[in-house]
Formats: structure tokens, sequence, C-alpha cells
């Protein structure tokens, strides 16, 4: 047979009436109660604690032993006792205040270092530099020269605070500033920004959330440098910090009041990692869209 007289294939037409929604049954099924309060991170959160708390109570009775490992409930009452009628709340808001000094002094000494290295090839050789010198040495081992250098004082501890920072946020910042596409950066240098606005309006919200763990390390870094400084030579500006009330009820042979010390590191690093970064978070990298 011909190629030319091969008749193709009709296809008949085919005509679906519409569905009603009705038919097709449930579409999206409603979820139960349990089911919504799972979904609730700060639930679930609650929850392990809750977990946590109950195998320290139960720990603590099986040794029996309140000098070596003190309950969950002596421990929350002398947390309640030391922030209502004792120092302990004293001893918090001390240490805050110092803690607050030194982290921000070390994110802004981050943001010059990272500008520069953003900047220029020098500004990056210095940054590479120093990062490889400075980051592995930890920061409680300045103590003696910062107590030479700033004496008996805030100075001291503000110092060793932003050599916990400064290394931590300057990586993180400058490792987001490479990340950024090729594209965003075309984009601000067709818009004509240089300098420092091009920094704040094209890399800045491009590179934040690696900004932002930056920041969380940092914080915890600052943290532990800032209780383990307190703990060697205690005082700052005439009054210790939680470091130094941990210290002093361990010689008292006051254990609850030394878990209560460390008890409230604990509950200001929630607050700080679950209020504050969360906060901040939802409000840029996860309203960008830059997370999900």
């Amino acid at each position: 047979m011909n190629a030319s007289t091969i008749i193709p294939l009709q296809r008949p037409e085919i005509v679906r009436e519409p569905v009603a929604a009705g038919a097709f049954g449930i579409v999206q099924k409603p979820l139960s109660a349990r089911e919504r309060i799972t979904n609730v991170g700060a639930v679930r959160k609650f929850t392990l604690i809750v977990i946590l708390a109950a195998a320290w109570e139960l720990y603590a009775r099986e040794l029996h032993n309140p000098l070596l490992f003190p309950t969950f409930s002596a421990t929350v009452q002398a947390f309640v006792h030391g922030m209502l009628g004792g120092d302990l709340f004293i001893k918090a808001m001390t240490s805050v205040k110092v803690l607050l000094k030194g982290y921000a002094a070390g994110i802004v000494c981050a943001a010059v270092l990272t500008v520069l290295a953003v900047g220029t090839r020098i500004g990056t050789d210095l940054l590479e530099l120093l990062t490889s010198m400075f980051n592995p040495l930890p920061a409680i081992a300045l103590l003696p020269l910062a107590l030479i250098w700033f004496g008996l004082g805030e100075g001291s501890i503000i110092f060793v605070i932003i050599h916990s920072v400064l290394w931590a946020v300057s990586l993180n910042t400058h490792s987001g500033f490479l990340s950024v596409s090729n594209t965003l950066r075309m984009v601000g240098r067709n818009y004509g920004l240089r300098g420092l606005p091009y920094v704040a309006r094209i890399l800045i919200p491009a590179a934040f959330p690696s900004i932002l763990t930056g920041l969380k390390i940092g914080w915890a870094f600052a943290w532990r440098t800032l209780i383990a400084a307190e703990l060697v030579f205690g005082v700052s500006s005439g009054s210790g910090g939680l470091g130094w009330y941990i210290y002093e009820n361990k010689n008292q042979l006051e254990i609850p009041s030394v878990f209560a010390g460390l008890f409230t590191v604990i509950v200001i690093g929630l607050i700080v990692e679950n209020v504050i970064f969360r906060t901040l978070e939802a409000r840029t990298v996860r309203k960008w869209g830059l997370q999900n």
C-alpha cells in the first residue's frame, strides 16, 4: 500500500459532563485536636522538657545524694528562692549586662573585618590570616593577659567575650557573602550600588541565614566564655555574676544553688534562642523565603 493512500484514524470526540464538587468526597481531612496540638513546636519542646525534668528527678531520688546531684524539685526551689528573695537575679542581670556589651562590641568588630574583606583583597587576606591564628585559640586562655592589660573589672571579661564572638560571626558572615549569587551581585552593580550601600542592600539580605547562624554561635560562645571567666576571677566591677554565684555556693556546699545558677544560664539561653532569635528569623529569612 502506498503511503499516500493511508487514511488517518479518526478519534471520536469525548464530552464529559462536569461533576459536582460534593461527589469527590472529603478533599481535605480536618486535623484532630491531638494533631493540631502536636503540630505546635512549643508544645513538643515543652513535652521534651517535662520528660527530661522527670528523668532528672527520678535519677536524683534514686541516687539519693543531694551533695552530688540534687533533685529537680530542689533545684527549682533554690532557683525561685534566689530569684525572689536571694541575689540570683542580681547576679544574672550583672552577667547579662556584661555579656551584651561584649557581644555588641564583637559584632561591630566582625562587621568591620567582614566589610574590609568584601571590599579589598588585603582585607580578605587579613581576615583569613587572623581567623587562622586566633579562632583556634580559646578565649579563656587570653584571660591572664586581659587581667594584666585591663585589670580586675568589666574590661577583662569584655575583651575575652569579644574574642569568642568575633571569629564565629566573621567567618559565617564572610562565607555567606561569598555564597551570594552572581546574579544578585550584578543587579546591585546595575543599580549603581557601591561600598556600604551595596553591602547593606544586596549582600546582607542575601547572606542573612549565614549571618544569623554566626550570631547564634557567637552568643553561645559568649555565654561559655563569660561563665568561665567569672569562675576564674569572679568579681566584675564590685559585683559578681552567675559564674561567681556558682563558685561561691560550691564552696559553701549549697549544691542546689549551684544547680540553680546553671539552670539560670539554661533558662536565659532558651529565652534568647526561642524568643529573640526565633522572632528575628521569622521576620527575616523565613519572611523573605530564604529558609523553609
